[in-house]
């Protein structure tokens, strides 16, 4: 596991959270941050995980 993945799923998770609390308070622009944080993280991971396999092979 590398800095991306790690970093990646930290970015999702939080993204997660920032959309739920959103939605708890009613906030359209919070969720889309949310959202968006997500997308980054799990595109971060993405990465991490491309270079895991480039590096195996």
């Amino acid at each position: 596991m590398n800095k991306d993945q790690v970093k990646g799923g930290a970015k999702d998770i939080a993204g997660k959270i920032q959309e739920e609390a959103g939605k708890l308070v009613g906030s359209k622009e919070q969720q889309a941050k949310g959202l968006e944080k997500q997308v980054e993280g799990k595109i971060q991971q993405g990465i991490g995980d491309l270079k895991e396999t480039v590096k195996k092979v």
